[in-house]
């Protein structure tokens, strides 16, 4: 199932919480929240206050994307701030096998966050254990950049990977995807799009764009049928 998942980071944060009501009302299904410390990344954004208050203001799964130094320090915030799924960056994670399964053991997705330049074999080991992969399709802290043409093999190689080992681990990929090049993505491999700029962005309204993408997605066709086996649970 190809997933749409609006990033907040390109919203208006003045009107946050209409912004988050146009797109839960054109169907979006999670919402992306981009976590930075300005130490793991050149940009701070939100913490765990303003993640309780998006809470609070919509029933979608929030997606937190930690771009942040030792972000096993953060979780215990993140599950207090109601976050449904957390992904955290292999660069920034020593034991970032420990950080999934605690994050698992907390009844949240777990997934790990890769930057473009980061091969796809420092993912052999923690592979079978994450529920998503997040690969950036761009250099991760600031919204609105372009995407990076070299990262549609690598998610093409990580599809190859996931399913001639028939794991359950879903790819996700956040990073200058809109309705120009949304096709080819899912043609790579992808399965949940990040769109940030693309949606919040557009001139037609964040509304319609997220229509538009969902429409292509809808249209695209491909579904994975065959089953797999053991991440240790299934991205919802």
């Amino acid at each position: 199932m190809i997933t749409i998942a609006p990033s907040i980071l390109s919203a208006d944060f003045a009107n946050l919480a209409q912004e988050i009501e146009k797109v839960e009302r054109a169907g979006a299904e999670i919402l992306h929240l981009d976590i930075m410390d300005g130490h793991f990344v050149p940009n701070i954004t939100i913490g765990p206050p303003v993640v309780a208050s998006i809470r609070r203001v919509t029933r979608l799964p929030l997606d937190a994307h930690l771009m942040i130094a030792e972000p096993d320090r953060y979780v215990d915030e993140m599950v207090r701030a109601g976050v449904n799924w957390i992904s955290v960056h292999i660069e920034a994670d020593a034991h970032i096998d420990r950080t999934l399964s605690y994050i698992q053991e907390n009844g949240l997705k777990a997934g790990v966050a890769v930057n473009p330049a980061t091969p796809i074999s420092a993912l052999e080991e923690v592979l079978p254990s994450a529920d998503f992969v997040l690969l950036m399709t761009v250099n991760p802290g600031f919204g609105g950049q372009r995407f990076v043409p070299s990262t549609l093999q690598k998610i093409r190689r990580l599809r190859e990977t996931i399913d001639s080992c028939n794991y359950r681990t879903r790819i996700e990929v956040d990073g200058g995807i809109g309705p120009d090049n949304l096709a080819e993505v899912l043609d790579a491999g992808a399965e949940i799009i990040v769109a940030g700029s693309a949606v919040f962005k557009a001139q037609k309204g964040a509304s319609e764009a997220f229509r538009e993408m969902r429409g292509i997605a809808e249209g695209h066709g491909r579904i994975i049928e065959k089953p797999r086996k053991s991440a240790s649970r299934s991205v919802s």
